[in-house]
């Protein structure tokens, strides 16, 4: 990092630091730079050499804004959103249900001089990506907001991304892109110095308009996802947003895609909240009616799995972060796991230790799998388990998952050529991590249940051996809180309502 860099970045975080102790958390503070950053910008598009008219009003411009003081700028800027939420465009889009959130207008105006005194047009793309992801990062640790759902581990998208490596003039999607990391590290592999493509003009103009779609249906995430690709200069500030705010779910949108990277939000059931007769809120399971599934269920992670099979081509690849649940539930469970195997081949599936995410108590894998066309035998020929849960040990303070962790994954799943892969497991080395199965012994086992784990727990054998207290305590904590969502779902479906617990 560069001292110009390191400056900059060093003011956006001590800014922040203040504006949390005035009470404006970091969900608030990362949306009002997205605006005024964005608006910054603007204007200096407007200006020579580039002299863009992005259509934001003259009494709206940046110039006006800086010029504001006090109760002034408090209703200045307040008028600013709304207005700009009505225009089309991606403009609109970024400031749609806009509201200042700094309601002290000193404070306001002290992060507009901030950001006054760059030029973010001509800083690199590298820096505006740290400051914005650094502080989504920094959201997403704020637990009581809510926002860690939206935002998967860094190292492991990553990994995933460097496992399926995407080629230039690809389409990758995202039906549930969260802040758009997914993307943003597929845009790394292909343009970075360590990328194993050199691109031309045709695809790094096809990569920055053409390559990405999605959908998030969360205004506000939504929004910083739209500033965090512009940012990363993928999209034009004057065209169409790259992401859609309808639900992904709802139908087939015709859109297909070579690559799908994704990690759908944690919750097992698609719900909506209604008023009943009483006046009283009432919560009912949504289930999607739709020609292009294998089954209608109301779980919302194997509905993914169902709509990803559909928006890929032919002989697209997929990496999807889903829980435990969609490798051994019955009912619908079962019936797309075969369809599953039998429509695509899924070839890899990564098993995930605890501790890595900001949702507490999640236990997730990743599962690769390629889109075939119609055969009458199953694609699926033999699936290959790499075990990263048993015997580790993360937390998000003290032992984060690193980039470096996976390496051994990645170096198994063999990403230049995966149909030459070696086990690491055998009878002779009963601790390697990585095996395989066949069809055949998949299908056999009940309900075509794909957790399947094989190594021995050491703490289980060795109480010499036992994690860090701090560990320990972390994963009974988790446990506690996965069986405590486990019981609700039951009450629910006894009760017919939400339970409260």
């Amino acid at each position: 990092m560069s001292e110009n860099t390191s400056s900059i970045v060093s003011k956006v975080w001590s800014f922040c630091n203040v504006l949390r102790d005035g009470g404006v958390s970091y969900g608030d503070y990362l949306e009002q730079l997205t605006f005024l950053i964005f608006l910054k910008m603007a204007e200096e598009y407007r200006k020579p050499p580039y002299s863009r008219d992005i259509g934001i009003p003259e009494e709206f411009s940046w110039d006006v804004l800086k010029q504001k003081r006090g109760a002034e700028l408090d209703t200045h800027y307040r008028n600013l959103l709304e207005e700009l939420g009505k225009k089309p465009g991606i403009l609109g889009q970024i400031f749609l249900k806009a509201q200042n959130k700094i309601g002290d207008p000193a404070m306001l105006y002290k992060v507009i001089d901030m950001i006054d005194k760059e030029s973010w047009v001509m800083m690199g793309v590298d820096t505006k990506g740290e400051i914005y992801e650094g502080l989504l990062q920094k959201n997403a640790e704020d637990t009581k907001s809510g926002a860690g759902q939206y935002f998967t581990p860094r190292p492991l998208i990553k990994a995933m991304v460097e496992c399926v490596r995407p080629e230039p003039m690809k389409k990758i999607g995202d039906p549930c892109c969260g802040t758009g990391g997914f993307f943003l590290a597929a845009y790394d592999f292909l343009t970075s110095t360590h990328s194993p493509y050199q691109l031309d003009r045709d695809q790094s103009r096809f990569l920055k308009n053409e390559t990405f779609g999605g959908n998030e249906i969360v205004p506000g995430t939504r929004r910083l996802a739209l500033m965090n690709l512009f940012l990363h200069n993928i999209g034009e500030i004057d065209g169409n947003p790259l992401i859609s705010i309808s639900d992904a779910l709802i139908a087939d949108p015709g859109d297909r895609y070579d690559y799908v990277l994704t990690n759908p939000p944690f919750g097992k059931k698609s719900s909506m909240t209604f008023t009943n007769d009483k006046g009283e809120l009432e919560k009912e399971d949504l289930t999607y009616n739709r020609q292009d599934f294998w089954v209608t269920t109301s779980n919302k992670q194997l509905n993914f799995v169902q709509h990803i099979h559909t928006i890929l081509k032919t002989n697209g690849q997929a990496a999807v972060v889903l829980p435990d649940n969609v490798l051994f539930e019955g009912g619908a469970g079962e019936t797309v796991r075969k369809k599953l195997l039998e429509n695509t081949d899924l070839h890899t599936i990564l098993r995930l230790p605890t501790g890595i995410f900001y949702a507490h108590g999640v236990k997730a894998n990743v599962l690769f799998f390629e889109a075939k066309a119609a055969a009458k035998e199953p694609w699926t020929k033999e699936v290959w388990i790499y075990d990263y849960r048993t015997n580790v040990h993360h937390t998000l303070k003290k032992n984060a998952l690193k980039f470096s962790d996976l390496a051994e994954f990645i170096q198994c799943y063999n990403p230049k050529d995966r149909y030459k892969r070696i086990e690491s497991w055998s009878e002779n080395k009963p601790d390697g991590r990585f095996r395989k199965f066949s069809y055949d012994e998949i299908i056999a086992r009940d309900k075509t249940n794909l957790d399947i784990f094989w190594l021995k727990d050491e703490s289980l054998a060795d109480l010499d051996n036992l994690p860090d207290p701090d560990v320990l305590a972390n994963e009974i904590v988790e446990n506690i809180e996965a069986s405590l969502e486990s019981f609700k779902e039951v009450l629910q479906i006894v009760n017919g309502t939400d339970a409260q617990l």
